[in-house]
């Protein structure tokens, strides 16, 4: 690849689904990109499109996500461009679960690889971009596309990649409330009964089942007693939103820290009559291909 000008696509990404706090992630299809051009000196980023969160709250100096990500792949693998023209075309939206910062990150990190010259280690790309967040879930997600199950072992990272059955039709409920991961983190106690714990665990091994084999059993698969009620009082409408399709029947979690609500759907709508009022819903398939890189 030249690494005079080439194009960074990567998709967004839910994480936790119910009960897999910190260890479920999978790919959406819905996509920020970066164009990235090698320049003879100097910094330029350039906002195109921030997406729901607007131009004004995106920095374009060294401050940038994308180009701290670029920067500190390019100083692990020894490479340091003379400077660097990005122009950021954002369609996920900030602060509403769908992995905005685990994308950027590994935008810029596999940007990084092609500043290189090299092809992406996942390995190794995996522990440069989970690093920026401490977990692995919604950034292994958007570096290897379809469904991931994540974990950390002595300080490393760590992510399998799944296929999750073809059947599922994720729609995704986004409110214009934005919600910080590090302020939704903090309503989480520090501890929780051994009953809800084992409750998790129970579910989150059915959900690796229901997510690849036999989704008919998504809806008890993805009940959660670890987190999602902590955290409701940050997202009151999305908390009722979850109940109510749940009582439709409808597989639904909050994605990530939320305040986006993700239905794990069969039909790609949701079921007449649920109110989603102070919501944009619309269907994301599930991106199989994770971050591309392509020359221009």
């Amino acid at each position: 690849m030249s690494t005079t000008g080439f194009k960074v696509t990567v998709p967004a990404s839910t994480a936790n689904i119910g009960p897999g706090f910190d260890a479920f992630g999978m790919a959406l299809g819905l996509y920020d990109v970066v164009e990235v051009q090698v320049t003879d000196a100097g910094l330029k980023v350039e906002v195109i499109d921030a997406g729901a969160g607007g131009v004004a709250d995106v920095p374009t100096d060294e401050t940038h996500l994308v180009v701290r990500a670029i920067r500190k792949t390019c100083a692990h693998l020894g490479v340091e461009p003379p400077g660097l023209h990005l122009r950021c075309f954002n369609k996920i939206p900030h602060a509403r679960g769908l992995g905005s910062s685990a994308a950027a990150v590994v935008s810029g990190v596999a940007a990084g690889y092609a500043l290189a010259g090299g092809d992406i280690d996942e390995f190794d790309a995996l522990q440069l971009a989970a690093g920026f967040e401490g977990h692995a879930d919604n950034a292994a997600a958007s570096l290897l596309g379809g469904l991931v199950l994540a974990w950390s072992d002595g300080g490393r990272f760590h992510a399998e990649r799944l296929a999750p059955h073809a059947s599922i039709r994720p729609v995704v409920a986004v409110p214009s409330l934005r919600s910080a991961t590090a302020t939704t983190r903090g309503l989480l106690p520090p501890a929780v009964p051994h009953a809800d714990a084992a409750h998790n665990a129970g579910r989150a091994a059915l959900a690796v089942h229901a997510l690849t084999a036999k989704p008919e059993l998504l809806l008890a698969a993805t009940e959660d007693r670890l987190h999602q009620h902590y955290r409701a009082p940050a997202y009151p409408a999305s908390t009722t939103l979850v109940a109510t399709l749940r009582a439709h029947g409808v597989p639904a979690a909050v994605s990530g820290a939320g305040p986006t609500v993700l239905a794990l759907t069969t039909a790609g709508i949701l079921p007449a009559g649920v109110g989603v009022e102070g919501f944009d819903v619309f269907e994301l398939p599930v991106d199989l291909a994770g971050v591309q890189v392509a020359a221009q």
